[in-house]
C-alpha cells in the first residue's frame, strides 16, 4: 500500500541469473544494490536499544501487502538473532481509519497479546471485512478474542498512547515512509517489497543490511 510508486528494478543480471536458477539472493549477489534494492538514509536515526541492530517493520492494518506479508514477516522475525531487534510501527498517513488501528496496536502491545491477537486484527479488517475504526467495534472483537475488554479501553484512551503516537509519527518521518510495508534497518536503511521486488526479497535485502550492520558499515 504506497502513496507513491517505488521504482521496481531487478539488481542487475546477478538477480536476474538467481530468479531463472533458482539461485539464492546471497548466491548471485553479494551485496543488495543502493537505490535499487533499498535505501540509504541521507541523515542516520538514533536507535532505542543500546547494543542492538534495530529493525522497524512500518506498517497499517488495512493494508493488504501488509496482510499477506505478515506470516513471512513473524517466521523471518522469530529466527532473528539474539543481536537484533525487532519491532513494529503502526503508520498513520491521516487520522482515521490509521490512529485507531495504530491505538490497536499499541494497546496490544501494552497488553502483551501481539503474539495472540495482532494476527487476529489482520484477519478480521481483510477477511470479515470488518472496519476496526470504532472503539465500540474494537472493543466487541477483543471482548470475542478473550481480551480484558475494560482494560484494553482503559490503555486504548491513555495519556502514554498519546506518546507513543508521537513516537511513530516521528519515525515515520524520520524514515521518510511513503508507502508500507516497509523494513528500517538500524536507523540507517529502508527497504520494501516494492525496491527489493518482492516481499521475499525485502526480507533478504533486510539480512543483508543486518550484516553489514554488524560488520560496523
Amino acid at each position: 500500500m504506497k502513496r507513491r510508486q517505488f521504482s521496481l528494478q531487478l539488481a542487475g543480471t546477478a538477480a536476474g541469473l538467481a530468479t531463472a536458477t533458482g539461485l539464492s539472493w546471497a548466491q548471485a549477489a553479494n551485496v543488495p544494490v543502493e537505490g535499487r534494492e533499498y535505501v540509504k538514509l541521507a541523515q542516520p536515526l538514533p536507535v532505542t536499544t543500546p547494543g542492538k541492530i534495530e529493525v522497524v517493520e512500518f506498517f497499517w492494518y488495512g493494508c493488504p501487502h501488509c496482510n499477506s506479508f505478515e506470516p513471512a514477516l513473524h517466521a523471518w522475525a522469530s529466527k532473528l538473532p539474539a543481536d537484533v531487534e525487532f519491532k513494529r510501527v503502526p503508520v498513520a498517513f491521516r487520522a482515521e481509519p490509521y490512529v485507531a488501528h495504530q491505538r490497536i496496536y499499541y494497546t496490544l502491545e501494552a497488553m502483551g497479546l501481539v503474539d495472540t491477537v495482532h494476527s487476529k486484527v489482520f484477519y478480521a479488517i481483510h477477511n470479515e471485512r470488518k472496519r476496526l475504526d470504532d472503539l465500540d467495534e474494537i472493543a466487541a472483537f477483543m471482548g470475542k478474542n478473550g481480551v480484558d475488554v475494560e482494560k484494553f479501553k482503559a490503555l486504548y484512551n491513555s495519556f502514554s498512547m498519546q506518546s507513543k503516537l508521537q513516537q511513530a509519527r516521528n519515525l515515520a518521518v524520520g524514515y521518510k515512509i511513503d508507502g508500507v510495508p516497509t523494513i528500517g534497518i538500524h536507523g540507517r536503511y529502508l527497504t520494501s517489497g516494492s525496491l527489493a521486488g518482492s516481499n521475499e526479497g525485502a526480507l533478504r535485502v533486510a539480512d543483508a543490511l543486518i550484516a553489514r550492520i554488524r560488520k560496523g558499515g
